[in-house]
């Protein structure tokens, strides 16, 4: 029987809510799973429970603003925050030495979390991440720009006029969203409760209305610079539809000391429910050979 616990750590923005499925035994260290957005919650990381048959401790956790944990007022959200609560998150469970998997911006804030100097880490999975916010920028438009024109013409219309509600502009952004982000997981339940935990004011202050127009905290962001500082292990993994495209990993794997690539042929963005047979088989033989190294 697989043990399963949930909780909340307290910290200076509020509290955080967490799951942990399984006992770390025989050697092999947690995994910690960090989900993107921000505001996309845990519940995409549902497929990834079952690397705890492997016998490993997997925890995921609903980041601030979203899922189960708190949505404080008044806060100024930055990095700063997550990386705070993460840290809080590691000491109140005594994850001394972690693998860290990050999806997104989840991936970009376990690059933050390595380059902050916390330590105790195994290996890093990056999947569908990046290293420079304008890159990716740059990479969506030019996706967005293979989208029917019409689609295109209506999203542009809208983005003049400042007006990022309108029902058609949102219908809009669900076939750039269809096509580049969950494109093999349509109709997944999963999707459906991440809907629903969704924290639509953490995104817009961190990112902006969409993942083009980046006007919230993450504007600028680029680490391009440091990624040579990154000793452990990495494995970068993305879709071939992905908006993390061959440009973007290319990046990360130019500059990392110790990173492969791996590129699952039928996803998007959400490989870990595209294809989640082969993604946990490459990410559990990926965690095994570190631990062994």
């Amino acid at each position: 029987m697989i043990l399963e616990r949930e909780g909340y750590v307290e910290h200076g923005g509020g509290r955080t809510w967490y799951r942990v499925v399984g006992e770390s035994q025989h050697g092999r260290d947690p995994l910690l799973c960090l989900h993107g957005g921000p505001g996309s919650t845990h519940n995409y990381f549902a497929p990834l429970e079952r690397l705890a048959e492997d016998g490993r401790e997997v925890v995921l956790y609903d980041q601030l603003g979203c899922g189960h944990s708190d949505r404080p007022d008044g806060i100024e959200w930055g990095v700063g925050v997550y990386l705070d609560e993460l840290a809080v998150l590691r000491e109140e469970l005594e994850l001394e030495r972690v693998h860290l998997l990050g999806t997104s911006w989840g991936g970009m804030l376990a690059l933050e979390h390595v380059l902050s100097g916390y330590g105790g880490l195994t290996s890093l999975v990056l999947s569908s991440t990046l290293a420079s916010i304008d890159e990716w920028v740059a990479e969506a438009l030019r996706l967005r720009a293979e989208l029917p024109a019409d689609v295109v013409a209506t999203m542009e219309r809208h983005e003049a006029a400042g007006d990022y509600e309108a029902a058609e502009y949102r219908a809009a952004l669900d076939v750039f969203d269809d096509r580049y982000v969950r494109r093999g997981a349509i109709g997944r339940p999963e999707l459906q409760l991440m809907k629903e935990g969704i924290g639509t004011e953490s995104y817009r202050a961190m990112v902006g209305p969409n993942e083009w127009t980046v006007t919230g905290a993450l504007r600028g962001w680029d680490i391009r610079d440091r990624l040579g500082e990154i000793a452990v292990p990495a494995l970068v993994a993305r879709g071939r539809h992905d908006m993390c495209t061959e440009a973007v990993a290319a990046t990360l794997l130019a500059g990392l000391p110790d990173a492969r690539e791996v590129v699952f042929e039928e996803s998007s963005h959400m490989p870990a429910l595209e294809e989640s047979g082969r993604y946990l088989e490459v990410v559990a033989a990926f965690l095994r050979e570190a631990e062994a190294t």
